[in-house]
């Protein structure tokens, strides 16, 4: 799988986004992500809602209403690397 240049740029052209796919390493929580983008617990939500359809993360526990647990697919882990190296 190569790396999507419109998914891509959509990352890129968010500071949120870009803030919290730098964060995910291995499985992490929203309240986590938050603290360590500096984004709000809203907004950080809101960025891995998106990420979810656009299937970039994966959420581990989506039965739990509370703590839920993120993790970057194959695809979100290109677009982090990309978005790492460009930084």
């Amino acid at each position: 799988m190569t790396l999507n240049p419109k998914e891509y740029a959509w990352v890129a052209r968010g500071s949120q986004r870009r803030a919290v796919i730098k964060m995910i390493d291995g499985i992490r929580i929203v309240t986590d992500l938050s603290k360590s983008s500096d984004v709000s617990l809203n907004n950080t939500s809101r960025v891995l809602i998106d990420f979810k359809k656009r299937k970039l993360v994966k959420c581990i526990n989506p039965e739990d209403k509370l703590g839920r647990v993120y993790k970057l697919t194959i695809k979100g882990t290109r677009i982090q690397k990309e978005i790492l190296k460009n930084s």
